[in-house]
């Protein structure tokens, strides 16, 4: 059997659209053509941009899954479940592919024989269609009955879907609803109110959109309107939908087909939202969502293509002779436009807010933030949310353009609406507007406490480095030139106040944004950040809010000093140390103890932190000012802990030679001086017997000896004691070199130069900036304490002696390139390349056992 139609070969503009996740995901823009090929029939669409791509091929099938809506739409399901529509610029190419699959259908259930795959139930439901009764009161209850049979099938759905549209059995149902609101009815009202309701629940598109039709909505919400499951109550959705002052027509819309889609889709959204929000269930849902998202889409593309509408529509705002409530509705009407584009798909969103901005969208904005109108101001709040989530860096471009041209930033908008605005919802989206605007082009992730902590310095330079976006980095300069101070004025002012009695909510609310921006700016302004906040004294003023009675306040302004705490910033340990900021701390945790609430959980938290990081600053600031205030907080152990840390690292500070972890040198500055394992390097002992004897020991002894890193128990030198055991020993000062033996020459030179250095370190002189002396390995030890072939001692000790010294110098320098400050000592030995007797020094290291072992290798290579 021929085709009476032939497929269309003319191509169709169109859109292709995919339901995901309950959303329609824009697959592109092409032509649409139908192609059939004996009994394979199929619809094709061609990318617009790439014709070599095609953007869907689906193959038309006998089950009707095919439904046509509006005027321009078709949408069918695909095998695998997948929702498909085609949305086509113009009505004639909707309706020559819409007949073309009609006609494939048809063709493909008459070619079908009785060995098809329908099932029996539904060759029962083509033989025998649904047939209703004509509706009236007297049967009313018959014909509920015959529909929730039929609706048990999705045969019989479908037989009972054609047989409403063709008889136009909706529009007979109407008239009932009235009269028996006349003959006061209500059992005949709950009839036709559950007859609605399996009407609508089909999920026809057809019968939706005839039901929200001009003519047909009134009749429909009003059967709806007496709900069986609440008999004694009756909602009013006539009386709303017939408010003629919800239809605000701010510039007229010439197009009567777009006017009535608007009056359509307002319906829906009533309909979907209120009327059946109760009963819907999730196929009806998608029916709805489906429909008011086309109808967007065209009205949306209608309006922002009209270059006339939006010149009058925004030509409203600067009208100086508009009256007040024309410009309200105007911000309202593009307000409802915005709200509208979260729902389009990113190009169609794109185009819509360029169009605005280019028609003066910037400036609405400016208007509405400063209106004395509280509602205008919501609106226009939403608007600049709804621009800054699509796209803040355009946002920011704009932004930087008015900059230029001299005229006043949004930025300063947002800035003076946070300030004076009494709305707090508004007042914190104006807040969350200045963070996104302020945030880097390509954000750097803000630093974590662990990251802190592990390489604060270099952390520092990257969150420091400058954005590769120039305009970015002026924009944000600008800021902290013009508008920062202004913003932050009233922390400032917070020192001309004796008293934080008496805030006000808004006060409050205000200051609780200011601090929330300030750590903002810490995070990814840190350059920037830490000028601003030393010039202007912030820190102490957001201290002096740890004094009001709001209690939220006060763990706003504890979450500022904990994020400065935690980024482990030597600037502002400094700045907190240097002003006593701890003390206002301390009081909190006074005035909360011992009680377990939020407040002094927080303080706890606070100190706890310091000292598992052990940070050494502000232990010694915090102790050494509030030793007795840490002392009496005995019902936790923190404070405790944080004073018995500050004895062990401050023990011995003052004793001998020793140096602790705070000692300094003489020049003022910190004693760094660390060897492998971060053990300081204390210098050299006298020997006792034990030492005497170790250089005695076997070779095996020699091998487990070399392995040994640090000592387990410290000794003692002039009563103070040592961090790490000396591995060599030395005889004392006063002993006599011997000039006999080359042997007992170089040792002495060896002990006479450890000797000096114990001298100084007694004397509490700065360390040398020389590297220490490096420790010979035991194998090399042994070498030298045999004496039986003097001279071959004499020539490894020779070109040892070059060796030892270039290894020396390269490890000096690598030590010192990893901040670790190591110390070089020479010693005279005999060189058999001198002729004048002068001799060479040859450098030994007391690293630790890898350079020891280093030396050695080297030595037997040599």
């Amino acid at each position: 059997m021929a085709l009476v139609v032939p497929p269309p070969n003319d191509k169709k503009r169109v859109k292709v659209y995919e339901l995901r996740n309950n959303d329609w995901f824009d697959r592109g823009t092409g032509f649409c053509t139908g192609r059939s090929n004996n009994d394979d029939s199929r619809i094709f669409v061609e990318s617009e941009d790439k014709p070599e791509r095609m953007l869907l091929e689906t193959r038309i099938t006998r089950d009707d899954g095919y439904q046509k809506q509006q005027d321009t739409l078709i949408v069918w399901t695909e095998s695998n479940g997948t929702d498909m529509a085609l949305s086509f610029q113009e009505a004639e190419g909707c309706a020559a592919i819409w007949a073309f699959v009609s006609q494939v259908q048809q063709h493909l259930v008459a070619v079908s024989g009785p060995d098809d795959a329908l099932s029996d139930d539904a060759l029962d439901t083509f033989s025998n269609p649904v047939a209703l009764p004509r509706p009236e009161l007297s049967n009313l209850d018959e014909i509920a009955s015959l529909m929730r049979t039929v609706i048990s099938t999705p045969q019989g759905r479908d037989s009972l879907s054609k047989l409403v549209i063709t008889e136009d059995y909706i529009r007979k149902l109407v008239p009932l609803v009235e009269m028996a609101e006349d003959l006061e009815s209500l059992e005949d009202l709950h009839h036709l109110c559950n007859i609605m309701k399996m009407l609508v629940l089909l999920n026809d598109t057809q019968i939706i959109e005839h039901a929200v039709s001009d003519d047909m909505v009134m009749g429909v919400v009003g059967a709806l309107e007496y709900d069986p499951d609440f008999p004694t109550h009756k909602a009013n959705h006539r009386r709303y939908l017939k408010d003629r002052s919800k239809y605000k027509e701010v510039v007229p819309i010439q197009d009567l087909a777009i006017k009535k889609k608007i009056h359509s889709t307002w319906r829906l959204l009533y309909l979907k939202d209120v009327v059946l929000a109760r009963i819907l269930d999730d196929p009806t849902f998608s029916v709805l969502n489906s429909l008011i998202f086309f109808n967007q889409v065209d009205i949306v593309s209608h309006l922002q293509g009209n270059t006339e509408f939006l010149a009058e529509l925004f030509g409203i705002i600067d009208d100086k002779n508009a009256p007040h409530w024309r410009k309200k509705d105007a911000v309202a009407f593009i307000q409802n436009c915005c709200v509208v584009a979260k729902n389009l798909q990113t190009p169609g969103r794109q185009t819509l807010y360029h169009n605005f901005i280019r028609s003066g969208l910037l400036h609405v904005i400016n208007f509405a933030l400063l209106n004395a109108d509280s509602s205008i101001r919501v609106a226009g709040t939403d608007i600049l949310v709804s621009l800054i989530d699509h796209d803040a860096a355009m946002v920011r471009q704009y932004i930087f353009q008015a900059i230029q041209e001299q005229k006043r930033p949004l930025t300063d908008t947002l800035i003076e609406l946070l300030l004076i605005e009494i709305d707090l919802g508004v007042k914190a989206q104006a807040a969350d507007a200045i963070k996104v605007l302020l945030e880097p082009q390509q954000p750097t992730p803000p630093p974590t406490e662990a990251s802190a902590r592990t390489n604060a310095e270099f952390l520092s330079k990257i969150r420091g480095t400058p954005s590769a976006n120039p305009q970015n980095e002026s924009f944000i300069q600008i800021f902290y030139d013009n508008s920062a101070k202004k913003l932050f004025k009233p922390l400032k002012d917070l020192e001309r106040r004796s008293t934080l009695v008496g805030l006000t909510f808004q006060e409050v609310s205000l200051f609780q944004h200011l601090i929330e921006i300030l750590m903002f700016l810490i995070r990814y302004h840190l350059f920037r950040s830490k000028i601003f906040i030393f010039t202007e004294g912030l820190a102490a003023r957001i201290a002096q809010l740890l004094s009001c009675p709001q209690k939220h306040l006060k763990l706003t302004a504890l979450k500022f000093f904990r994020t400065c705490i935690g980024l482990n910033d030597e600037y502002y340990i400094q700045q907190m140390t240097g002003n006593f900021l701890f003390e206002p701390i301390l009081d909190v945790v006074y005035a909360t103890m011992p009680r377990d609430n939020l407040l002094n959980s927080v303080c706890l938290e606070l100190f706890e932190f310091i000292k598992r990081e052990n940070i050494r600053p502000v232990i010694v600031h915090v102790v050494e000012n509030y030793r007795e205030k840490l002392e009496a907080i005995d019902y936790v152990d923190t404070f405790q802990n944080l004073v018995l840390r500050y004895d062990q690292q401050m023990q011995g500070y003052n004793s001998g030679d020793d140096t602790t972890l705070f000692s300094q040198n003489a020049d003022g500055t910190p004693n760094r001086g660390t060897v492998n394992g971060n053990n300081r390097w204390q210098g050299v002992k006298e020997m006792d017997a034990a030492e005497e004897a170790y250089f005695n020991t076997s070779d095996d002894e020699d091998e487990l000896a070399s392995k040994r890193v640090a000592p387990k128990r410290p000794t003692l030198v002039n009563g103070a004691p040592t961090l790490a055991r000396s591995l060599v020993d030395y005889p004392d000062d006063d002993e006599e070199p011997m000039d006999v033996d080359k042997q007992v020459t170089e040792r002495k030179a060896d002990r006479a130069s450890v000797t000096s250095v114990e001298e100084r370190s007694r004397s509490r002189l700065p360390v040398p900036s020389t590297p220490p002396p490096e420790k010979l390995s035991e194998k090399r030890r042994r070498e030298e304490d045999d004496e039986e072939d003097e001279l071959g001692k004499l020539s490894t000790s020779k070109r040892r002696s070059s060796s030892v010294s270039s290894s020396g110098s390269d490890m000096s320098l690598s030590s010192s390139s990893g901040n670790v400050l190591r110390r070089k000592k020479g010693f005279n030995a005999s060189n058999a390349k001198d002729s004048t007797g002068s001799h060479d020094k040859i450098k030994i290291s007391l690293s630790g056992k890898v350079g020891s072992e280093t030396d050695s290798k080297r030595d037997e290579g040599g």
